[in-house]
């Protein structure tokens, strides 16, 4: 029930002043930064 609260509370508050949402890298560097990460969890240690 709190984190549900707060979630709603958030959610509120964020509705109040909604603002658009900015990227701040390229696509690429987007993805590359998603190959690195899916290439460390999938490694050798699994």
């Amino acid at each position: 029930p709190a984190l549900e609260a707060d979630i709603r509370e958030w959610i509120n508050t964020w509705n109040d002043n909604p603002r658009p949402f900015t990227w701040t890298k390229s696509a690429d560097e987007i993805l590359n930064s998603l190959q690195k990460y899916l290439a460390r969890i999938s490694g050798a240690e699994h």
